[in-house]
This record gives structure tokens, C-alpha cells and sequence, in this order.
């Protein structure tokens, strides 16, 4: 099989427009499964990393996002394999909203430590939906499951989410 050779400037050009689309996504399920954002960071850039070295077995660029995902879902899983890292259970600090402001701060902090809270079966599929904007299919691709499983995990995700938001008996109700 011959390959044809493409100037630089126009794989680079890819490279850049990938990095520029996805970074931000990337970056707040990085943090999400690292629970550290200095980790989450590392882990970003060893995926960019093998994006670039892998970016030539990228047959369809529609779906570089969800190569990008799984890219970073590996590069997240090495880490444990080296064993560099020791791995402990830290708060995950919030991107910062710069036009949110304190009351929604803390409202994205509680809904984020609910999230966590969840079993991963079900904070997984959740966070891949609402971060990375992923749809069932495209899910349970990522995560190689039936869509169905998908879907159901989500539906209890939003059921566990939703009576954690709920008021309890007795609990102070303000506004």
C-alpha cells in the first residue's frame, strides 16, 4: 500500500484545528477523571501528544472527537499501569465560569460533588454526555456497551441526581 505524502503545513493545520475544537472538552473530562486539575492536565497533553504521533490512522475526520476521547481515556488508564502516580481522592476544583458568579460557583460545585458521588457506571456516562456533548451511540461506542445499558445508566444517573436534589422532610428551604 503506497502512501501518499501531504505537505506538513496541512497535517499540522488538522492537528491545530483538532487541538482548538476539542482542547476545552478535553480538558474538563480530564479533570473529571483525574480528580486533580495539574493531572488532568498531563494527561491532556501525553493524549495530544498521541494524537499527533496517531493522527495519520485518523480515517474519519468526523469523528475525531470521540478518537480524541478515547485517546485521553487510555493516556488516563496508563497512568495507573506505570504506577507513577499515587492515586488518591482529592475534590476536583470547577473550571472557572468568568461570567458565573458566586451563588452559580457554588451551585456547579454541588451539582459536581453529586456527580462524583455517583457509582461510575453511572457518572461516566453521564459526564461523557454533558462535558464531552456525546450522544448514546457515540457513548456506548466510547465505552464499548449496548446502547440500551447506555441509556438505562443514564436514566438512573438523572433519577439518583435529581432525589440528591431534592429537599428531604424537615430540611430548610430557602428563597
Amino acid at each position: 500500500m503506497r502512501r501518499t505524502v501531504q505537505p506538513a503545513t496541512t497535517r499540522e493545520q488538522q492537528y491545530l484545528q483538532l487541538v482548538q475544537l476539542h482542547q476545552a472538552d478535553l480538558y474538563r473530562y480530564a479533570c473529571w477523571l483525574c480528580k486533580n486539575p495539574d493531572t488532568a492536565a498531563d494527561v491532556l497533553q501525553d493524549t495530544f501528544l498521541r494524537a499527533w504521533k496517531s493522527l495519520d490512522n485518523l480515517q474519519q475526520p468526523n469523528s475525531a472527537k470521540a478518537w480524541l476521547f478515547t485517546i485521553l481515556r487510555h493516556e488516563n488508564a496508563r497512568r495507573f499501569e506505570r504506577r507513577q502516580l499515587d492515586y488518591q481522592e482529592t475534590e476536583q476544583e470547577l473550571l472557572p465560569d468568568e461570567q458565573a458568579g458566586p451563588e452559580q460557583h457554588y451551585e456547579q460545585q454541588q451539582l459536581l460533588a453529586m456527580m462524583q458521588s455517583l457509582e461510575l457506571q453511572y457518572s461516566e456516562p453521564l459526564v461523557l454526555q454533558l462535558i464531552g456533548g456525546f450522544s448514546g451511540d457515540e457513548i456506548a461506542q466510547l465505552l464499548n456497551l449496548n446502547l440500551n445499558t447506555v441509556n438505562t445508566r443514564l436514566f438512573r444517573a438523572r433519577k439518583q441526581l435529581r432525589e440528591r436534589l431534592e429537599p428531604q422532610p424537615g430540611e430548610l428551604q430557602i428563597g
